[in-house]
C-alpha cells in the first residue's frame, strides 16, 4: 500500500492522488476497502472488508498508515461476499469494535436471508458468466452488527453522512462528506467494467453502473445513481475500480445518470424488471 496525498488532481497518474489525505483505499483482488482517518493519527474507520482471505493485507496496510490502533468502527456499504469477506476474522481480532450497516442489510448479515443469486444471463464478459459461482449466502454476525443511526450520521465521522442507495442490494449505502465533496460510493456505481475479466485486470478507469450480475433492482439502482449525481462529488472511491475526481467524475456520473438505461441496465437478465425500493427509506 502506497502513501496517499491530497493533490485532488483528476488527471493525476497515481490513483491515490485523486483522494483527500484522510481517505485511502486498498484493492483486495476484485474489490476495494476504504480507510478514513489521518495518517499517523491512530483514529480510523474501515469501510467494507474486501474479499475472503484479505485480513492480513488489510491489517498490514492499516498498521503502515495508522500504527497499531484498531479501527474505531467497521461500516458496510453492503454485505456481498466481496465486501464482507474478511469480517469474521476482523471481529475476532477486534471483539469490541462496533460494526454498522443499514437496517435493511441486517438480515443478510445476521443469517436470516440470502442475497439473490448471481445472474450469468446479463452478458458482458467472463466475470458475469461466472456469476453462479459467486457466494450469495448471508453471513451470521449475530449481535456484532447493528443498524446505522437513523439520522444519517456516521459513528466517529462527524463530517460525514450516509445515504441509502439501494438497487445493488436492499440496504446498500454510500458515504458523503459535503465539506469537500468526497464520496464513498460502494457499488452504487463503479469505475471499471466489472463484468469483464480483462477490464478488471487492467483497471481501465471508466464510470459504470453497479455490477450487472449481482444487481437485482434496476429501478432503485437508477434512482440511487441520480441521487449521487445530484451531489456533484469532487472525488469518489467505489467498490471496484480506481478513484476518480474532478470533471472526469462529475461528467461521467452525469452521463450515467442521464443515459442509465443504455449505459447500465443489461439488455436481458432475470432482474431487469425488478420492483422498486425507495432510496429515502
Amino acid at each position: 500500500m502506497q502513501p496517499y496525498s491530497n493533490s485532488g488532481s483528476p488527471d493525476a497518474k497515481r490513483p491515490e492522488d485523486r483522494l483527500p489525505e484522510d481517505v485511502t483505499y486498498l484493492r483486495t483482488m476484485i474489490s476495494n476497502v476504504v480507510m478514513v482517518g489521518m495518517p499517523g493519527s491512530g483514529r480510523w474507520i474501515l469501510v467494507d472488508t474486501g474479499m475472503p482471505g484479505s485480513t492480513s493485507k488489510i491489517i498490514k496496510a492499516a498498521r503502515e498508515r495508522f500504527g497499531s490502533e484498531k479501527p474505531l468502527a467497521i461500516v458496510f456499504t453492503h454485505g456481498h461476499f466481496d465486501h464482507s469477506g474478511s469480517i469474521k476474522d476482523l471481529v475476532e481480532l477486534f471483539p469490541d469494535v462496533p460494526v454498522y450497516a443499514h437496517e435493511l442489510e441486517l438480515p443478510f448479515l445476521t443469517g436470516k436471508a440470502d442475497y439473490p443469486p448471481g445472474d450469468p444471463t446479463v452478458g458482458g464478459g467472463l466475470m458475469a458468466a461466472s456469476a453462479p459461482l459467486y457466494p450469495n449466502k448471508g453471513i451470521d454476525l449475530g449481535t456484532r452488527v447493528q443498524p446505522l443511526p437513523a439520522d444519517g450520521s456516521v459513528p466517529f465521522l462527524p463530517d460525514w453522512h450516509w445515504l441509502h442507495t439501494p438497487g445493488h442490494s436492499e440496504g446498500h449505502i454510500s458515504l458523503f462528506r459535503s465539506l469537500d465533496g468526497t464520496l464513498i460510493a460502494g457499488d452504487a456505481f463503479i469505475t471499471v467494467k466489472q463484468e469483464s475479466a480483462l477490464a478488471v485486470l487492467t483497471q481501465r478507469r471508466e464510470i459504470h453502473g453497479p455490477p450487472t450480475y449481482f444487481t437485482p433492482n434496476w429501478e432503485a439502482a437508477r434512482t440511487s445513481v441520480a441521487r449521487l449525481a445530484a451531489l456533484r462529488p469532487a472525488s469518489a472511491v467505489t467498490g471496484h475500480g480506481e478513484p476518480m475526481a474532478g470533471s472526469e467524475l462529475t461528467e461521467g456520473l452525469e452521463r450515467l445518470h442521464h443515459d442509465f438505461d443504455r449505459l447500465a441496465v443489461p439488455a436481458s437478465g432475470r432482474y431487469v424488471d425488478s420492483a422498486h425500493i425507495d432510496p429515502e427509506a
